[in-house]
């Protein structure tokens, strides 16, 4: 039996200021597998993001247990996470391939099979032909196209999306939708995507995680059985609507 890529059991975050304590995570149980897209989705502020760091190991947690990767290989988040934001946070003083290039300079890989890699995914996420060409040249879009890439130019384990859409107009943001499970397809990865958009959330995941107003706490954790690949068809069909539906109860909206 295939073990969890990333394992959470009772996990608590606490923030301090002072002689004061804010609860952001009371509780989070849940695995991922290995090659899993798995939607995290909530109201805003419910600790999503929280969530997310604690993963990435920028934060620590206060209770709990956290593991990630297996038993065989041990797992350094420096070197094995991808972050993809909500803005692309693109230098602009650097071209597209040099912004794509920038986490294997900072890691020191040799730089001549991290430069045929990152043209390689600038054709991956269809960005062929602006490798010379600066942020402010490139749409909303694709900005954040070439942040995929660059999340990925390391070969990382894990990718963490947080909110990478939110800022983008609706037809944008169902394009960029669509080319996510087309890139997670094509390179295999284990994406944890943190979103408040509940259809997103199910046209995207193949489990969805509904975590409630925070402290973030679990409130469901289930398989999305539509099949791959993916289409905006498929928002119309009363089984895409069934899973909606009952994230919306759980959040309490209905």
């Amino acid at each position: 039996m295939t073990e969890p890529f990333i394992h959470l059991r009772n996990v608590r975050k606490v923030y301090r200021k002072g002689h004061e304590e804010f609860l952001a995570i009371s509780d989070a149980t849940f695995d991922v597998m290995p090659g899993e897209l798995v939607s995290l989705v909530g109201p805003s502020g419910c600790g999503k993001s929280t969530l997310l760091k604690i993963l990435a190991g920028l934060h620590g947690h206060d209770g709990g247990e956290v593991r990630i990767g297996s038993s065989a290989h041990a797992f350094d988040p420096s070197r094995d996470v991808g972050m993809v934001f909500q803005a692309p946070l693109l230098l602009k003083w650097r071209r597209i391939l040099d912004n794509v290039l920038l986490p294997a300079e900072i890691l020191g890989l040799p730089m001549a099979a991290a430069r045929e890699r990152a043209n390689g995914l600038l054709a991956l996420v269809g960005l062929s032909g602006f490798e010379d060409k600066y942020p402010y040249e490139l749409s909303g879009g694709m900005q954040q196209r070439a942040a995929i890439a660059r999340a990925l130019v390391h070969d990382p384990k894990l990718v963490l999306m947080d909110e990478p859409f939110g800022a983008l107009d609706a037809l944008t943001r169902e394009k960029m939708n669509l080319e996510l499970l087309r890139i997670w397809k094509e390179s295999g990865k284990t994406i944890v995507f943190v979103t408040h958009g509940i259809s997103e959330a199910v046209f995207l995941g193949t489990r969805v995680v509904v975590l409630t107003a925070g402290p973030a706490r679990m409130a469901d954790n289930f398989e999305i059985v539509l099949p791959y690949p993916r289409t905006l068809e498929m928002k119309t069909q009363e089984r895409f609507g069934d899973y909606t539906r009952r994230i919306y109860k759980l959040l309490g909206m209905e």
